[in-house]
């Protein structure tokens, strides 16, 4: 895989990620629907844009850690963003998932380069100055559900590395996913739903996950760590742009600022990669 086809599928994944952000606040911080059902319809619609992955080939039982964490990622991340807002629950994960990728990638007796390090002190850098964008930082109920969502992604990352089909390993952990899923409607007794949160679950789920995660777990095993993490970065700063333009939510100077630090950081973890 060329480098050209390396960096569309990490942009695609990475406009996925972004997506998710967007679309889970856009349903639940408008109360369209609760958290619980929002999580069970996007796992399933992902698990059924997945289906011919799945089919095909010889029938294997997924490791039960991919689902698990797949599951544990969805749904802290849905209960998370129905107080959050989408820049700031996108860099609560992000760096979830950036400080869980090195922590593993050490413990894996990783090696990091000068200026790979160079790079993620600038991105860390830059959503630090996110971080401090707004006094916004939720509830701690909030924080600690999307920083448990970082946790679980992280880890549901590092396990991709070692993936033979990604397509099919998606596919069957959305599978196994969006069955345990199910009962956690049973948390949406005080909300309602309707069509406009389960258009914006499937989308989700089908294009956001489904797709997006394919295109990720093909681009993880032939990344380092640190550019794992690092390059995920670049994920808060699209969602708070998009999300200023289509949530009417703020766009401040210290967001452009934190963009260019965070963009400057990925370049320097990607450097003669």
């Amino acid at each position: 895989m060329g480098r050209l086809t390396i960096a569309a599928l990490a942009t695609v994944a990475i406009m996925g990620f972004a997506g998710n952000s967007l679309l889970t606040r856009a349903a639940l911080g408008n109360g369209l629907i609760g958290p619980g059902s929002f999580t069970a319809i996007r796992l399933g619609a992902g698990a059924v844009v997945l289906m011919p992955w799945l089919l095909r080939g010889e029938r294997e039982w997924p490791n039960w850690r991919g689902p698990l964490l797949l599951l544990v990622y969805c749904a802290a991340f849905s209960f998370a963003y129905v107080e959050l807002n989408t820049a700031t629950g996108a860099m609560v994960l992000f760096a979830a998932v950036q400080i869980t990728i090195l922590a593993a990638g050490r413990l894996a007796g990783a090696h990091t380069r000068a200026v790979e390090l160079a790079g993620i002190a600038l991105a860390m850098t830059g959503v630090a100055v996110l971080l401090g964008t707004k006094a916004e930082r939720g509830p701690v109920f909030a924080v600690l559900m999307m920083t448990l969502a970082g946790l679980a992604w992280g880890l549901y990352s590092i396990l991709g590395r070692s993936a033979a089909d990604p397509a099919r390993r998606t596919a069957g952990n959305f599978l196994i996913a969006a069955v345990l899923a199910a009962p956690l409607a049973l948390f949406d007794i005080h909300h309602g739903v309707t069509a406009s949160g389960v258009l914006l679950a499937i989308a989700s789920g089908a294009l956001a996950s489904g797709l997006g995660y394919v295109a990720w777990y093909m681009v993880v095993p032939r990344l380092p760590h640190s550019t794992i993490g690092t390059a995920q970065l670049a994920t808060p700063v699209i969602a708070a742009i998009a999300a200023a333009v289509l949530l009417s939510e703020p766009l401040t100077l210290r967001l452009t600022v934190a963009a260019l630090l965070i963009l400057g950081g990925i370049a320097a973890t990607l450097w003669r990669h």
